[in-house]
């Protein structure tokens, strides 16, 4: 019996969880599984739709930390998931994405003796300013086994030093949970509940800092959603975080007036699935986003300077933009999408990473 300890902590984590969980209960008498919630998402409400439309059981444990400064949450995940590793004594911490608690208990589990697996491996977008960037490195340098979603993830690794025998390309578990609930989240229709027509609507999501937490940047991006309202609607899931600084601003009801944007509370899993498939072009900076429109063939503009995905781009309907061109780019996105261009998906985005994953731990 191999006993897993898998970790959330953000919402991301639930889509990558979620598929890894389901493969290991098929070996019945395999694995004996425990999930623990570290509740690092401030907005535990948020959380609990995730949990639900991904059929995922009450986490074994809650560690309820909350939000805080990094250093100061992160050492609270550390805390709490000690007592928690060693009551079950776990023989893999399994550990997904690039979240604080992704790395906190990661070095837990190494300083224990514990062997840990991440699954997500060798994302590297070279930016150190990026918080997550350096969950990545610190992840990767002290797991035992690293799963990887595509090959350059293998590069990123062999280029550290990473030996060779820690790296197994599984491919891409986000495309598992994609696979699954595409059909479920089509057959909400919610384009038509919110009264826009399928491949004549840009779909947005924003709450990077590098974006929202500027006036100058804040403004430039509402200038240019309000211009594109004019000629297809927006359909905006405002975040928390970017709907507090619209308010500090002053930019909300410049937004909320401009007829054709459709602002709206966040949105679960299967209802961004859904707007994505159906958009004419998707505007973002997160980067689950990044890899579900590469498999639905959806152009997709990515507002940062970098990504940690570049295989979205190479392979993909990615592609990088800036408050100085996002205008011109989203209306060549949207010229994308009217002549259906077709691109092949990333090899093993295909919708079975996690039972691969599971192949790996029982050759283990």
């Amino acid at each position: 019996m191999i006993k897993v300890l898998h970790v959330v902590g953000a919402r991301p984590n639930f889509m990558k969880v979620a598929p890894v969980m389901r493969a290991l209960a098929a070996h019945p008498g395999r694995f004996l599984q425990r999930l623990v919630h570290t509740g690092q998402h401030y907005e535990e409400a948020m959380s609990q739709v995730f949990f639900d439309e991904l059929e995922i059981a009450p986490p074994d444990e809650n560690l309820e930390v909350g939000s805080g400064s990094h250093a100061g949450q992160t050492a609270q995940i550390m805390i709490r998931f000690e007592p928690v590793l060693k009551g079950f004594a776990p023989d893999w911490v399994m550990v997904v994405g690039d979240v604080n608690s992704t790395m906190a208990c990661t070095l837990v589990a190494a300083k224990l003796g514990v062997r840990v697996a991440h699954v997500e491996a060798g994302l590297r977008s070279f930016d150190r300013t990026m918080p997550e960037e350096i969950n990545r490195l610190v992840t990767d340098a002290l797991a035992d086994l690293l799963l990887t979603p595509s090959s350059d993830a293998d590069e990123n690794l062999r280029r550290e030093g990473i030996s060779p025998d820690r790296i197994r390309q599984v491919g891409n578990v986000m495309i598992d949970t994609l696979c699954r609930n595409l059909e479920k989240a089509r057959a909400r229709l919610v384009h038509r509940r919110l009264g826009v027509e399928p491949r004549r609507f840009i779909y947005v999501t924003l709450h990077r800092p590098s974006n929202v937490d500027g006036r100058e940047s804040l403004s430039a991006i509402v200038d240019c959603l309000r211009d594109m309202a004019k000629g297809l609607p927006v359909v905006f899931p405002v975040h928390p975080r970017t709907r507090q600084r619209l308010v500090d601003f002053g930019l909300l009801g410049a937004l909320e007036s401009q007829p054709g944007m459709k602002l709206i509370v966040p949105v679960g899993y299967l209802d961004s699935i859904g707007l994505a498939d159906q958009a004419s072009c998707v505007l973002t900076d997160s980067g689950g986003l990044q890899e579900e429109t590469t498999f639905l063939q959806v152009p997709c503009l990515t507002l940062r300077p970098n990504t940690e995905r570049p295989i979205t781009i190479s392979q993909g309907s990615n592609r990088l933009t800036t408050l100085g061109t996002l205008r011109a780019d989203l209306e060549a996105a949207i010229r994308r999408r009217e002549s259906r261009e077709q691109l092949p998906c990333p090899p093993l985005w295909d919708g079975r990473s996690a039972e691969r994953i599971a192949d790996v731990l029982l050759e283990r």
